[in-house]
């Protein structure tokens, strides 16, 4: 369970890229597109988050129960 630097730049990178589609499908006028692409980006960075506190857990279970 070693997690580095770069899940983190990684996370980033998808909010810069999500925000960056966002701003651009507003000033086109597509507001309801631009709500559902930050909807998609956030349901992928909270499906990463899951993962990493779900390893989390495990790695803390393993730990304190000696498995």
């Amino acid at each position: 369970m070693t997690y580095e630097v770069n899940t983190i730049f990684y996370i980033a990178g998808i909010g810069i890229i999500v925000a960056m589609i966002h701003t651009v499908l507003k000033q086109m006028g597509k507001e309801d597109w631009a709500h559902w692409v930050t909807l998609v980006g956030f349901i992928i960075v909270l499906y990463m988050v899951a993962t990493f506190i779900s390893d989390l857990f495990t790695e803390i279970k393993r730990t304190f129960l000696f498995k």
